[in-house]
């Protein structure tokens, strides 16, 4: 299952790519529009600020900001940064694997083969999409 980081994640995400001249955005507002908990928010928001996609505005008008054109921000890339491996198993996975402790062959795994299809796909959906096409 997605988890709530990631979720919520992508939603301030979509929230401030809906913005006018991409202004910047205080917390208590995208937390009260999206029903998240601020605290939690603040903490997703800060990892997002740290890998690259928003910056942050102190003092009057201040909040936070999307630094990249929602174009150009990769929903896998936002997927990895948040949710960690898109593969459901480390033995699937690209950036990530590891072998199973109770797999005696991989080759023949069928367990792996069909994580391996799910990876694949759902890579390619992430890849695919970005910000601006799932926020218009």
């Amino acid at each position: 299952m997605l988890s709530k980081k990631t979720k919520y994640g992508i939603k301030a995400l979509t929230f401030l790519a809906r913005q006018k001249d991409n202004t910047p955005v205080q917390i208590a507002e995208i937390a009260k529009a999206e029903h998240i908990s601020l605290k939690f928010l603040e903490s997703i928001l800060l990892l997002l600020r740290h890998s690259g996609f928003l910056g942050a505005k102190k003092g009057k008008g201040g909040g936070y900001y999307l630094i990249k054109e929602p174009k150009d921000i990769n929903m896998a890339k936002v997927y990895r940064i948040l949710e960690g491996p898109i593969a459901l198993l480390p033995c699937a996975s690209h950036n990530f694997y590891e072998k199973c402790d109770d797999c005696t062959d991989e080759s023949i795994c069928a367990v792996r083969k069909l994580m391996m299809e799910v990876r694949d796909n759902t890579l390619m959906i992430l890849e695919n999409n970005s910000l601006a096409d799932i926020a218009f």
